[in-house]
């Protein structure tokens, strides 16, 4: 069961405190409404240092150098998080859209995701070029899950 929930009639919604990195705004990590889970982007930040997996910073704090292989699976660690305290697995997902930083970095990043993805039945999958992601991630994938009702 999730740290922190809120119910209405409709919709439950999943603020995990602990386990998953902190929401950097007024969100939820996911919702569920009408049988289908629906998870915010996940990044690559650490839930204990809030600082994201897999970059390198200079002595300023700035970005010098990033692996997007150990974002991508930073990144899905964080959704698996999400997706457990709803009783769900990666399994369960049906539509998964990826935001890349950079499209060059595509191949290394599908290379990590499909390691996670293969499996029978994968979900629907979208991948876009995002001008600029939260914090400093250079991945961010959100999606939804389908959890029955």
């Amino acid at each position: 069961m999730p740290d922190s929930t809120a119910r209405t009639d409709t919709k439950v919604a999943y603020n995990i405190t602990g386990k998953a990195p902190s929401p950097l705004g007024a969100y939820s990590h996911a919702v569920l409404a009408g049988g289908f889970l629906f998870v915010s982007g996940q990044g690559a930040r650490d839930p204990d240092s809030e600082i994201e997996e897999g970059i390198t910073m200079d002595e300023n704090g700035q970005v010098i150098a990033y692996d997007i292989k150990v974002m991508t699976e930073a990144v899905i660690k964080n959704l698996r998080v999400v997706l457990e305290e709803a009783g769900l697995s990666l399994e369960n997902l049906v539509d998964v859209t990826v935001f890349l930083k950079d499209m060059k970095d595509f191949p290394q990043y599908n290379e990590v995701y499909s390691k996670h993805f293969s499996f029978e039945s994968p979900p629907a999958r979208t991948t876009v070029q995002a001008a600029d992601l939260p914090g400093r991630n250079y991945i961010e994938i959100k999606a939804m899950a389908y959890k029955g009702g």
